[in-house]
């Protein structure tokens, strides 16, 4: 299929085949797929919780609105951003272009000095909405990854992320859940995979100049 056909072919997953498992080859590509992910200035603030243990996501379900996809998934993705963003972010950047690249301090400095500044500048609540929308870019990568892989997804916004957290725990991480992502492989009576998508025309989406 080309990749537009794929883009049809996906649709948000209602209930999985419990049976069907992701290969680990299949995991690795998403994992490198969330680790590829464009990301503004280049600043990874995302981590990705890759969850297969059926007990915990039982306990998932209730705070997830019953949402049968996140225990009938085979894996269920759980984007989250750190709670605290700073100048320490900015050096590990900035510590990694030039271990990588090896580019000198000279070129570097300038670049760094006002990053450090924007996100020094940077409200409590500017940084969560930013971090928050880094994860949106992730989470639409990943769902275009799965369809070019043929792997099904249903994105979720609809959790309660406090309880979600403590669940994880991902207060020790330095972490708050932002969006989730079930994956595996679509059950053969999922009678919305056979509906057709409800798209508006182009001419009513694009505007060219």
């Amino acid at each position: 299929m080309s990749i537009i056909e794929k883009l049809k072919w996906r649709y948000a997953t209602k209930k999985f085949d419990v049976a069907k498992k992701l290969s680990d080859e299949k995991l690795e590509i998403l994992k490198e797929a969330f680790n590829l992910t464009a990301l503004s200035y280049g600043l990874q603030t995302l981590k990705m919780v890759i969850i297969e243990d059926k007990n915990i996501r039982e306990n998932l379900l209730l705070h997830c609105f019953n949402q049968r996809q996140v225990v009938d998934s085979s894996h269920l993705l759980v984007l989250c951003i750190q709670t605290e963003i700073d100048e320490l972010d900015v050096n590990e950047h900035f510590n990694s272009i030039k271990v990588i690249r090896n580019t000198p301090d000279s070129i570097l400095e300038p670049f760094k000095k006002q990053m450090k500044s924007t996100i020094v500048n940077m409200t409590t609540d500017k940084k969560i909405d930013w971090a928050t929308n880094q994860a949106y870019i992730a989470l639409g990568n990943l769902m275009t990854v799965c369809a070019i892989e043929e792997i099904d997804s249903c994105p979720m916004e609809g959790f309660i992320p406090n309880e979600v957290d403590k669940i994880l725990k991902l207060e020790s991480y330095g972490l708050n859940s932002v969006l989730m992502l079930p994956v595996g492989y679509r059950a053969d009576d999922d009678m919305f995979a056979g509906f057709k998508k409800v798209r508006k025309q182009l001419s009513k989406t694009i505007i060219e100049l």
